[in-house]
């Protein structure tokens, strides 16, 4: 059986910085979806482990994505989750404008310096990428989106599923380290003991997981009748997509410091219809008993009694697969 990842990776500030630089610089972070940025100057903005982010459709139609600093003393393009700038984004601290491409298009108040050249002082950029409309990006990324996402595509093709319009974002802060929660998702194990409501409503059906390339697999067989039934993917290493026959739920498993996550829900409906009472109160159920359990496990992994356990070879494969992949990072 396989050792778990010792206690003290979990919330530590050493290991926090380990993974903002080798795994979130290096991998794609999910943004948002391309309907949120229907016209020229629609912009939407995240931060992912520290890395501040933006996005922004050009006069040219395409979606470009940039850090969000300014290049003069580091002050925010754009502040919020989503807006439209017009024809350029203005940094709020000094004034700088920059057009939709990223080019310098004004050091406003600057004056005369020897030496400056604005075409070296354009927004710092990100590769982009689109993925059945959701975009995106990269600081470093290892290999290509299509690659990464090929199994979750795949399945949805083979269950005839798609993935629709975005209806509604909502947010959920934890106290707990983003590996406890993603560690959490990765796994059914616990559903019969945090989730009763959800065990009866999959009717004691075969919850089967399993691994693929960089994307993780889970679907509860023979729960056809389930308003829960459906395919859960997950995507290296913070992407939960959660797909069913009348919508979706994009959920981003944010990690904002050590031993801090936020959830980031985005739901998506058919022709954007936000998802009934019923389903955001089954989702908000979930997602509170699901942070109960993480913040009781954080709270005994930061005690001190508690450094490896064990886990399941038959029901914690992915979570092996997880902490393999992290364990190889903080060697």
């Amino acid at each position: 059986m396989q050792a778990t990842l010792p206690a003290r990776l979990y919330g530590d500030p050493e290991a926090w910085a380990r993974e903002r630089g080798e795994v979130f610089a290096r991998t794609w972070l999910f943004l948002g979806h391309e309907a949120e940025l229907a016209a020229a100057g629609d912009w939407i903005a995240t931060d992912v482990a520290g890395h501040r982010l933006i996005a922004v459709r050009g006069e040219d139609g395409l979606i470009r994505a940039f850090h969000n600093v300014c290049r003069h003393r580091a002050g925010p393009l754009v502040t919020g989750a989503a807006g439209s700038c017009g024809r350029e984004l203005v940094c709020a601290y000094h004034g700088w404008r920059y057009a939709l491409d990223g080019r310098l298009r004004a050091a406003t108040g600057f004056g005369a310096a020897e030496g400056f050249d604005p075409r070296a002082l354009g927004l710092l950029g990100l590769a982009v990428a689109t993925w059945r409309g959701l975009v995106f990006a990269a600081i470093d990324p290892a290999a290509p989106l299509a690659l990464s996402v090929a199994p979750i595509d795949a399945l949805l093709v083979a269950r005839g599923l798609d993935l629709a319009l975005p209806a509604l974002r909502r947010d959920h802060a934890l106290d707990c380290d983003w590996k406890v929660y993603v560690e959490n998702y990765l796994e059914g194990y616990h559903i019969d003991a945090v989730h009763p409501a959800l065990a009866a409503d999959l009717g004691g059906s075969d919850y089967r997981v399993r691994v693929e390339g960089d994307c993780v697999i889970q679907e509860a067989v023979g729960a056809a009748g389930s308003t829960q039934a459906g395919v859960w993917g997950w995507l290296w290493p913070n992407l939960g997509i959660n797909v069913y026959a009348d919508g979706a739920m994009i959920e981003r498993m944010t990690p904002v410091g050590p031993g801090r996550t936020r959830l980031d829900y985005l739901y998506l409906g058919v022709d954007g219809r936000p998802p009934s009472d019923e389903t955001l109160a089954t989702s908000d159920r979930l997602t509170a008993e699901d942070a109960a359990i993480c913040k009781a496990v954080q709270a005994n992994l930061s005690a001190g009694a508690y450094d490896r356990g064990l886990l399941s070879p038959r029901h914690e494969i992915a979570v092996a697969w997880f902490q393999d992949r992290l364990g190889d990072i903080h060697r």
